[in-house]
């Protein structure tokens, strides 16, 4: 999967796992952050959480408009130091008042606006190397890649932003209130990684930092479209563009309600072989015991096959140790790291997904791109159904916690001792974590089918003139999506749960239905 690629993929996928493990080790404790040091009621917290998510996907549109003037290389680096200044600004422990609400906005803004002039045009530069017909019909395998190397960063994140606050509280003696401020600092080195990486290998991608004027004006050859033919395929574009919308408003609940139900209704401790599941060294292990094995079947040389067999046998290796050495009183079960096993799903499912649709694509039934982001809708629905059933005798979330006697205004609340105390009171109330391992796993099927599809579809199917827009097109409706994820914090607690999950299974129904209408005139654009 990796062979015959050009150099300036893995350059730029590197640059991006950076950028998105500092991003999502952020992200991974945002919303209870806003709840803890600012003591903000659920639905404020996820307002503020889903327009910053909106304006973070909103901006790569603007990004997208400024690159095609001036080039995509210069904003990506223009990017990365703005959202370093951001991620600084949250680092510095302010306190909760007025001054700190102020910074914490500021540092929203210059986040939101350097990820508008990185992330957008990082992926055009990614399309431009598939532009060359040598590797043109590699485009949708290097999107797969590309998108599994963002998922290693946010693989990483949730551990690593517990553990680093679980460091500042045990050996600095912090607050868990300050403590979140060091995440923080993990999302600063990592855009100091991700700099060196771009620059490092920048003469690997250096021709494709050009916008298409910047091009012309150089003599190179641009391709030409007829108005009609780029007028076909804005709308093609934009047609897809307006069902992501809801995909990213269900999906992007797992960090908002999904954290939420994880930090109030979720069995506090973890035992037996489940409990490997919450250790980010056993999800390494997995992911290099499935590559190793694709190594082993695919590779053409007995060294190679080799060193996959011993990979494969020293993961397996790892993975029977911990087993046998599983503690008896479990793991204790911390809301943000389930986060992490979305991130992991992906990396781990890609060279499944990628081999099965090589296989189709060999014998000429491959879905189209379109086709593939109407299943992923459909498999989202399926997602929030599980949730719906696992969580039709659960009660309410302002009873529960009422139950628990939690107020995560209280910046030093320990969630994981209440319900430890309430289950010793009898109270049984609980889902166990497997509900939500299960969710994401669903959710993960539904993304790979729908986000590297949809990014590959914008690079392919953009008029030359306006990739940045374009790509920035498909940002905004990711916006769109982010911020109508508050939907589901402002029921939280006003309705049963199953009905909450129910509004998603619904959305997601009704946007793979005009899929599936709409598919004629998609697929059309693609000839």
């Amino acid at each position: 999967m990796f062979k015959n690629q050009p150099k300036g993929l893995f350059a730029l996928a590197l640059a991006n796992t950076g950028e998105r493990f500092g991003y999502y080790t952020m992200l991974a404790v945002f919303a209870l952050f806003l709840r803890a040091n600012f003591g903000l009621e659920p639905k404020t917290a996820g307002q503020i959480y889903s327009i910053f998510l909106a304006f973070v996907y909103f901006m790569p549109f603007v990004g997208g408009i400024l690159a095609d003037k001036i080039g995509y290389g210069k904003c990506v680096t223009i990017g990365i130091i703005v959202m370093f200044l951001g991620y600084v600004c949250l680092a510095i422990p302010l306190g909760g008042g007025s001054f700190a609400m102020s910074i914490m906005i500021l540092a929203l803004v210059l986040i939101s606006i350097g990820t508008g002039l990185f992330k957008g045009n990082l992926q055009v530069m990614v399309g431009n190397l598939y532009d060359d017909p040598k590797y043109a019909d590699r485009r949708d395998s290097a999107f797969s890649i590309f998108y599994m190397a963002i998922n290693i960063g946010a693989m990483f994140a949730p551990t690593a932003a517990v553990k680093i606050m679980d460091w500042a509280q045990k050996s600095m003696g912090y607050s868990v209130n300050d403590s979140y401020h060091f995440a923080f600092m993990v999302a600063c080195a990592s855009l100091i990684l991700s700099i060196l990486i771009y620059y490092f290998c920048r003469p690997w991608f250096k021709h494709v930092e050009n916008s298409v004027k910047q091009a012309a004006s150089t003599g190179q050859k641009v391709e030409e479209l007829t108005p009609e033919q780029t007028k076909k395929r804005i709308i093609a574009l934009c047609l897809v563009f307006a069902v992501v919308i809801f995909f990213w408003m269900a999906f992007h609940q797992n960090g908002l309600t999904l954290t939420y139900f994880a930090n109030e209704y979720v069995y506090p401790v973890s035992t037996g072989i489940q409990s490997m599941s919450f250790s980010i060294v056993n999800l390494l292990m997995i992911v290099l015991l499935v590559y190793a094995c694709f190594s082993l079947v695919q590779s053409k040389s007995a060294t190679g096959k080799s060193v996959s067999a011993v990979v494969a046998i020293a993961a397996i290796g790892v993975l029977v140790y911990k087993y046998l050495n599983i503690s008896a009183d479990g793991v204790d079960v911390a809301a943000p790291i389930f986060q992490q096993f979305n991130p992991f799903y992906v990396v781990a499912l890609t060279p499944v997904s990628m081999a099965i649709f090589g296989a189709l694509a060999k014998k000429g039934k491959e879905p189209s791109a379109p086709r593939k982001i109407a299943y992923g809708m459909v498999v989202a629905a399926l997602a929030y159904v599980v949730m719906a059933v696992f969580s039709k005798d659960l009660l309410s979330p302002n009873l529960q916690a009422e139950a628990l006697g939690y107020n995560p205004a209280n910046e030093d609340v320990d969630i994981i001792a209440l319900k430890k105390a309430a289950i010793e009171n009898g109270f049984t109330n609980f889902a166990d974590p497997n509900v939500l391992i299960f969710t994401y796993l669903i959710l993960t099927f539904g993304e790979l089918l729908l986000s590297p599809m949809g990014i590959s579809f914008v690079s392919k199917v953009a008029p030359p003139k306006y990739k940045g827009m374009m790509m920035g097109g498909w940002f905004v409706a990711t916006a769109a999506g982010n911020y109508l994820v508050s939907v589901g914090s402002n029921f939280w607690g006003t309705m049963p749960l199953w009905g909450l999950w129910g509004i998603f299974v619904g959305v997601c129904a009704l946007a793979a239905l005009f899929m599936f209408v709409m598919m004629g005139k998609l697929e059309d654009a693609t000839k």
